[in-house]
């Protein structure tokens, strides 16, 4: 779950990590009332859209009049912006950051992410704060500092320590960064965050160390230990039949092919999509319906796979473990009858009672291609969207 800058700066907040003073606004006049009540003479105007490169694309403006703000805020609201995460589509901004200006020395990444390789969450550092830091990664990995976290023990202080000289930090700036990089490391571990990367962490001409941007995602499958996180979710921001899957407890992803996808495990469907490239096709959703597929969640499971107006075709393959395949055969075959099914469907089931469940989809009188095997599944989908 992602959630907007300005609310990751509250959550981080209550967990001390230092953030400049801002608020967010819905509207022009509510980005200058925010102004106003903020004080000073420099603000900046920032757009609030799920992705990363806001700057570049226009969303990010300094004002340094109440007039200005106005005329920034006016600009940005309803603007379609495109950044190098939001894809050519773009997204359109509905709210807006204010934050007090503040006098920079220095522009520095933080980051704590799960490092898969070692199955420990790892705190990174770099000097080359304000950048992609996928592209430092490319081009200068050396200038990424990196501090693996043992879970038996956390994050210890001679690690913030190192990342902090690491950066070379002295003096106010450098003890300011050490208790930031402990109170961000308490905040992603307490919040169950997957992601927790500010970039850039400035240092201030007086030695203060803030989170200029926040980018925190949180584990979705850690949000019944927060439930005040269900009030941050925007739908606005997320794909709609993703949202229209959670909703049925499916796990979907939206993809660039046309082969939907429908199978129950996570394992499966993976290898499912591997198998459609192997056959010349491109798997247009991930989409797991659960170990228990019944007619309900196949039938929803169908409705949002045939929104995505780029399937072309059907691949439904089932392991009947925890529920029998003619069972399955049967919630195939109602979910059919229910939702208007205008390409073609292979069907390929395995396990408990797989051959009756191939009765069933042979004699309902509606055209299912079924398959025997998940190499001969994929080649029909494959053929049946060429023909």
């Amino acid at each position: 779950m992602k959630v907007h800058e300005y609310q990751g700066k509250e959550i981080l907040k209550k967990f001390n990590v230092p953030v400049p003073a801002g608020k967010v606004a819905f509207s022009t006049e509510e980005a200058v009332r925010a102004a106003q009540e903020l004080g000073g003479g420099v603000w900046v105007v920032k757009a609030q859209i799920h992705a990363g490169g806001r700057g570049k694309g226009g969303g990010v403006k300094v004002a340094k009049s109440l007039d200005e703000v106005r005329q920034r805020a006016s600009e940005i609201l309803g603007m379609n912006l495109v950044t190098h995460q939001t894809g050519p589509e773009g997204k359109i901004v509905k709210r807006l950051l204010i934050e007090q200006g503040i006098s920079i020395d220095r522009e520095l990444y933080v980051g704590i992410t799960l490092d898969r390789a070692t199955s420990r969450n790892v705190v990174m550092a770099s000097t080359e704060g304000g950048m992609e830091i996928e592209s430092v990664a490319a081009a200068t990995p050396e200038k990424i500092l990196k501090e693996p976290v043992d879970r038996s023990v956390g994050f210890q202080p001679y690690q913030a320590r190192a990342l902090a000289f690491g950066l070379g930090l002295a003096g106010d700036a450098f003890k300011n960064c050490v208790k930031f990089l402990t109170a961000l490391s308490a905040a992603y571990e307490r919040m169950d965050c997957s992601l927790a990367e500010i970039n850039p962490l400035v240092i201030t001409t007086d030695g203060a160390v803030l989170a200029l941007d926040a980018k925190i995602n949180f584990d979705d499958n850690a949000l019944e230990r927060h439930p005040e996180l269900a009030a941050m979710r925007d739908l606005d921001e997320e794909d709609p039949l993703e949202v229209e899957a959670s909703r049925s407890n499916l796990n979907y992803i939206k993809l660039d092919g046309n082969v939907g996808c429908m199978v129950n495990g996570a394992g499966l469907a993976m290898g499912t999509m591997d198998i459609i490239k192997l056959a010349g096709g491109q798997p247009a959703n991930f989409l797991d319906v659960g170990g228990g597929a019944s007619a309900e969640t196949v039938e929803a499971g169908f409705k949002i796979i045939l929104a995505d107006p780029h399937v072309q075709a059907v691949l439904i393959n089932i392991f009947g473990g925890i529920v029998r395949c003619d069972r399955v055969a049967t919630g195939v075959v109602e979910a059919a009858r229910k939702v208007r099914v205008a390409v073609p469907v292979v069907v390929r089931l395995a396990g408990t009672n797989a051959e009756l469940a191939q009765d069933i989809l042979r004699n309902s009188g509606l055209n299912f291609l079924v398959a025997g095997s998940l190499k001969e599944a994929a080649e029909k989908v494959t053929q049946a969207i060429r023909h």
